[in-house]
């Protein structure tokens, strides 16, 4: 009986034990030509145990490279692809790569950084107190999340007019009269539908009542018809 602590090192564990021994079998071919034949099989055989592979693009070159490295790079054979070497198929790819930054205020981070490159370059003054009032909004909000406590808008000014040089300055003011235009002007526009859609319902309510007034109207004179009718019929 064998133990596995008996026998050679086990190169591609998905191919299993016995598609190791037919490649090193391979090995001990002298013909070229028998070799090639049974390495062909062998490569069927390999596609049949596992057919996932048949999922990967070029699946068969990747059987061939995948023999090879269960021979050692060994096998004398002739292949319809460019044959491995231990070098390149075991060869560790290059380093990526990766940006590299620095931002000055880590705190913040990388993304504030660059709204405010944006705002300082804004040429137009309302964009540019949009950008202003966003920046510091942000830097009230990650100033809560790490004290765990509110911050005075002071505070957020003099940051704010630090880092970027004085060149932009925090109105705290300026966000509530830029919402209240807003609200202003939403009011406005929807005042003058709302009265027309009051006026249009009061009209509809009011041909409601007197479609009732003239249903009811009508609806009395025929019963006052029917009753008299039953009182003629009783008296007979």
């Amino acid at each position: 009986m064998e133990y596995n602590t008996t026998r050679n090192h086990l190169t591609m564990k998905e191919y299993g034990r016995n598609i190791q021994k037919m490649v090193e079998f391979l090995l001990t071919i002298e013909d070229d030509m028998d070799r090639q034949r049974n390495a062909m099989a062998v490569i069927e055989l390999m596609g049949t145990l596992n057919p996932h592979l048949k999922n990967v693009e070029d699946f068969r070159h990747k059987l061939w490279d995948h023999i090879f490295n269960i021979s050692g790079f060994a096998l004398k054979v002739e292949s319809p692809y460019p044959i491995p070497t231990k070098e390149t198929l075991k060869a560790r790819p290059e380093r990526l790569e990766y940006p590299k930054k620095y931002p000055r205020n880590r705190h913040f981070g990388k993304n504030l950084e660059m709204v405010i490159d944006k705002a300082i370059s804004e040429e137009n003054p309302e964009k540019k107190e949009g950008f202003t009032q966003t920046v510091a909004n942000y830097m009230k909000l990650a100033y809560t999340n790490w004290h765990k406590e509110s911050v005075h808008d002071d505070a957020i000014r003099a940051e704010l007019s630090s880092i970027t040089g004085n060149q932009l300055e925090y109105h705290p003011g300026a966000a509530s009269a830029i919402a209240s235009s807003s609200s202003q002007q939403f009011s406005q526009g929807s005042g003058s539908q709302g009265g027309d859609h009051f006026r249009t319902s009061s009209g509809k309510r009011k041909n409601f009542q007197q479609n009732q007034k003239f249903k009811g109207g009508s609806g009395k004179g025929n019963s006052n018809k029917h009753s008299n009718k039953f009182n003629k019929n009783r008296n007979k």
